[in-house]
């Protein structure tokens, strides 16, 4: 009776181990749909990310493209990644607000597993975290976790009104 008894722990155990492999495996190759604000495409050597007049959510992909705060706009970066579940909550919520402020706040978004060096930079702990800036560069408020569309606007309306 022992012996069965270790047996099926020992497979169960196993089990939960392959499945939670495969788990994460293929959270690291779901792929968003075309034309997100995740969408790598966007930024490229000719277009600084945030830059003023530039679409205003885009992925920073490169150490050079990354300018945050975007200098004289207000300015707010998400900081995930592609395959965190909250993140790609807040996927159309970043696409809405990229053509809501258009022209007139930065919507930045930086992948972090693909860019673990900017993580110390933001001294961020958790994905998502939303971090605002106002538009002398000064940072004004910071939030971890999911954050719904109409809190971000009030607070970007505040700060767009300062």
């Amino acid at each position: 009776m022992h012996t069965t008894a270790v047996r099926f722990s020992t497979w169960l155990l196993l089990a939960l181990l392959l499945t939670g492999t495969l788990f994460l495996a293929s959270c690291d190759s779901a792929e968003p749909p075309k034309g997100s604000v995740f969408e790598t495409e966007r930024a490229s050597s000719s277009q600084k990310t945030g830059a003023p007049g530039a679409p205003g959510a885009t992925e920073a992909t490169q150490k050079t493209d990354i300018q945050v705060p975007v200098p004289g706009m207000v300015t707010m970066v998400d900081l995930g990644a592609k395959s965190c579940i909250p993140c790609k909550m807040m996927t159309p919520i970043l696409e809405a607000l990229e053509k809501e402020y258009a022209n007139r706040a930065a919507i930045v978004f930086i992948d972090v597993w693909k860019r673990p060096d900017q993580t110390p930079l933001f001294g961020i702990k958790a994905i998502p975290t939303q971090i605002f800036y106002d538009k002398n560069g000064k940072e004004i408020r910071r939030h971890e976790g999911f954050m719904d569309k109409q809190s971000i606007s009030a607070i970007l309306e505040k700060l767009l009104k300062e």
